[in-house]
């Protein structure tokens, strides 16, 4: 069994939202889930959330501004400019909070059999990061 956590920060790293999908699942399956809960005017994601119709236009509908570099081989490449390479540095918030949910053991390590309660351990050990 392998799943996939979905996660929104703000602008200091701290965590604002969560959604976990099966580890299968498209990062597409997380944004549809996670995007309408964004409040802040620009969006920073990878590679994988590089989807005009599920991303980028939704984005776009909200007035909220897509900081997302293309994919390679697209044959329609997105516009990513200077200003978006720079906006796109702060994206290791987001990493360093993957990666201190992490030291959690059963994050790391995914001892709940039930998605609600792996979810609800995320949403515990993200109370502690807001301490923190």
């Amino acid at each position: 069994m392998s799943c996939k956590i979905h996660a929104v920060c703000d602008a200091r790293g701290r965590p604002t939202a969560f959604a976990v999908t099966g580890g299968q699942a498209s990062d597409l399956a997380g944004a549809d889930e996670l995007l309408p809960r964004i409040t802040a005017g620009t969006v920073i994601a990878d590679k994988g959330y590089d989807a005009d119709e599920r991303v980028r236009e939704v984005l776009a509908r909200a007035g909220k501004k897509a900081v997302i570099p293309p994919r390679k081989g697209r044959k329609a490449p997105a516009e990513f400019g200077e200003a978006d390479k720079e906006q796109y540095k702060q994206r290791h918030k987001i990493e360093n909070l993957f990666s201190r949910l992490k030291d959690h053991r059963g994050i790391a390590t995914r001892y709940d059999k039930l998605a609600r309660n792996f979810l609800s351990g995320i949403y515990l050990a993200a109370t502690v990061l807001w301490i923190d």
